[in-house]
């Protein structure tokens, strides 16, 4: 008698402890050690300074939208308009700035200070609306923020013509979009700020503790008296927030505003990094460091493809196959908790 035949069940418990290693270390941690070290090794170009601070602000970026993103997943939706709402914030702030800097151009702080506002208000707004929308009119949240993208683009591009708009301060662009603070871009303490932020929210106040009960059991949330629309309106607003907060950064690091900023593929990157960070689709489960791996997983995935020059059209079809990949192994986790 083999020895497979004599024990029929080895491999299957070798398939199981493997499982409970990977689970318990977490499998994006060792994805993201794996492709560092062999592109360490095999892309020189990797560990160039130059291309790491590329890399980190991409993560950078990504990791703010999709940390939104993940707070609306957890309460058991998602948001398809933030991409739309990176480039409605670009060109509301941009305009703003450069209509206060010919008419007070002395205020150069003052015309910051209320571009920036602008900008976050105009994604914290459409946020608004998609939290309203799916809370009190109980619209499907992608119908409403599939509508929403759709507004949100079509007023940035009536407000710039699809032409960039310029004449923002240079303290705004060269004293911080594409300024180093102690030796990295500003844009990583931001991110970072927002990261600590949002996990703060979410282990140690109430909206953290509403937000997952809403994903885990709406039903058993409303029982307990979780004034559950209001805090969904707030999730949202909150997702919208974060997603215009990107389009400033990215807009004070190209030096212009830009209807075509973000687009669909942002949007698919945040739903992505928030997957693959282990965020349930079902709702109720998902933490802000994992995503902020998440986000840095796949701005290196995709400067890998840039270095080895992968065309454009096929780094959108490994985008796609990383978010298939990442929902068919959700559902795989699922049902194994369930046999269990």
């Amino acid at each position: 008698m083999s020895s497979a035949a004599a024990h029929p069940h080895s491999h299957e418990e070798e398939v199981n402890r493997l499982y409970r290693i990977v689970a318990a270390i977490g499998l994006l941690p060792i994805l993201l050690v794996a492709i560092v070290v062999g592109l360490s090794i095999f892309e020189p170009r990797f560990l160039g300074i130059a291309n790491i601070f590329n890399v980190l602000r991409s993560a950078s970026f990504l990791a703010i939208v999709a940390s939104g993103q993940m707070l609306v997943l957890i309460v058991g939706g998602f948001d398809l308009s933030v991409g739309a709402v990176i480039a409605l914030a670009s060109t509301v702030m941009a305009k703003v700035m450069a209509a206060l800097m010919a008419t007070m151009p002395d205020q150069v702080w003052l015309v910051i200070l209320l571009g920036v506002l602008a900008g976050i208000g105009c994604g914290a707004a459409t946020g608004l609306v998609n939290g309203l929308c799916v809370a009190f009119l109980r619209i499907s949240p992608f119908m409403v923020t599939l509508g929403t993208l759709s507004i949100a683009s079509g007023i940035g591009l009536l407000l710039t013509n699809g032409i960039p708009v310029y004449g923002m301060p240079k303290e705004f662009v060269k004293g911080f979009g594409r300024a180093l603070w102690f030796g990295l871009p500003t844009t990583v303490y931001v991110a970072l700020a927002l990261i600590f932020l949002v996990w703060v929210m979410q282990n140690l106040t109430v909206l953290g503790r509403y937000i997952y009960a809403i994903g885990g059991n709406l039903q058993a949330a409303l029982v307990s008296g979780v004034p559950t629309k209001g805090y969904l309106v707030l999730t949202y607003t909150i997702c919208g927030a974060l997603a215009a907060t990107t389009g400033v950064l990215l807009t004070a690091r190209l030096g212009s505003g830009q209807a075509t900023l973000g687009g669909n593929i942002m949007m698919l990157q945040s739903i992505a990094a928030a997957v693959i960070a282990g965020v349930s689709l079902r709702g109720g489960v998902g933490r802000v460091g994992m995503v902020a791996l998440g986000a840095l997983f796949l701005s290196i995935v995709t400067n890998a493809m840039n270095l080895i020059r992968i065309d454009s059209k096929i780094q959108t079809i490994v985008l796609g196959v990383i978010v298939i990949l990442a929902v068919a192994l959700d559902e795989f986790g699922r049902r194994r908790k369930i046999r269990e």
